[in-house]
């Protein structure tokens, strides 16, 4: 089986996150989406499962996050700049928040930060692994 990685996270208005994860470029997997759950793909191996928040609680008893806490910031690679660029503003269109931290251009790597409708902070990024300096 190949190694894969299914981000779960919470979501207070299942279509509406749906449709956020859509305009950054996501697709959806109807095989694993119902009511209560959209499974939205990034690429072959990377997922993110939305799940309400009734939903959630059937695979935790831990509390939901506090509004406004930070709890993970998730790091998914674009293909250039314009692409980093283009998420963010897709981001702030779609209900969310582009730029929650300062933008970081290194020359060799740039990104910049988005919230999704919830509160879920995602870190999109562009990196020339050529670039990079030597050590």
């Amino acid at each position: 089986m190949t190694k894969s990685i299914f981000v779960n996270l919470p979501v207070a208005d299942l279509p509406r996150s749906k449709a956020f994860y859509e305009a950054l470029g996501f697709d959806n997997n109807p095989q694993f989406t119902d009511d209560t759950a959209a499974c939205m793909v990034w690429s072959e191996n990377i997922c993110v499962m939305l799940l309400t928040h009734a939903k959630w609680r059937s695979f935790t008893s831990r509390p939901l996050p506090a509004a406004g806490s930070s709890e993970v910031m998730l790091a998914i690679t674009c293909e250039s700049k314009r692409a980093v660029d283009l998420m963010n503003d897709a981001a702030a269109k779609a209900g969310g928040t582009a730029d929650v931290n300062p933008i970081q251009d290194l020359g060799f790597m740039y990104n910049r930060n988005l919230a999704d409708p919830d509160g879920h902070v995602w870190e999109a990024l562009w990196m020339d692994p050529m670039a990079i300096p030597p050590q």
